[in-house]
């Protein structure tokens, strides 16, 4: 006898639904979303779209007006000089702690590269976000310091969401990410920790050269 699978709740199915749609770019910035289509879409009724949409809310993904729907928040100006600010403070304490880097770390960043590459060269770049993304979170967690890898993973979404637009606007940035880490990489297998932090800062500071338009 087969066992029924059994789904997740619908409020958590319609949040996950919404919320890679906003990660991809599926629901662009600016795109209205209304409660009848996203409960057509995912297959429930309306209440559980509404308490998946506060929670996103909540989160800064969208912003809800009463009995119209809700609105994709665009990635400002503001946000992504928020979350380079963070991710330097963070990243650069990393990297030099992470020196001398195990056998284990290179390991699994060169693992980590190596994917991002194939998902690049395949024009994946959602796919090649996320890697991005875990290239630098590997790093974070190498240290031990527990309550800073749970303030980088607070970052994921804005990252993740970032970063694939970031590759739509700017697809010769891929190759120069890609170049970037390999460098740090070296540095880490290299044991040179200036190095590293001062790859980690140039590697980031483009985003912040792009929040203030500064990148064409």
């Amino acid at each position: 006898m087969s066992l029924a699978v059994k789904q997740p709740p619908a409020a958590d199915r319609v949040y996950s639904h919404v919320k890679q749609g906003v990660l991809d770019r599926h629901y662009e910035g600016g795109t209205l979303l209304t409660e009848g289509e996203l409960a057509e879409a995912v297959g429930v009724s309306r209440t559980p779209v509404r308490e998946a949409l506060l929670r996103l809310e909540v989160e800064g993904l969208i912003k809800l007006y009463p009995k119209k729907g809700a609105m994709v928040l665009p990635v400002s100006a503001q946000e992504i000089a928020d979350v380079v600010e963070t991710r330097m403070l963070v990243e650069e304490h990393a990297v030099r702690k992470a020196v001398p880097a195990s056998a284990a770390l290179v390991a699994r960043l060169q693992e980590l590269l190596d994917r991002q590459k194939a998902e690049a060269a395949a024009g994946d770049l959602a796919a090649a976000a996320v890697t991005d993304r875990c290239f630098h979170a590997e790093i974070v967690r190498d240290g031990g310091n527990g309550i800073l890898s749970r303030l980088y993973d607070q970052l994921r979404d804005r990252q993740l969401r970032m970063g694939v637009a970031i590759m739509h606007a700017h697809p010769d940035r891929i190759a120069k990410s890609l170049t970037e880490h390999e460098e740090i990489l070296d540095a880490l297998r290299a044991g040179d920790a200036d190095r590293a932090v001062e790859l980690v800062h140039r590697h980031v500071d483009w985003f912040s050269h792009l929040a203030r338009g500064e990148v064409r």
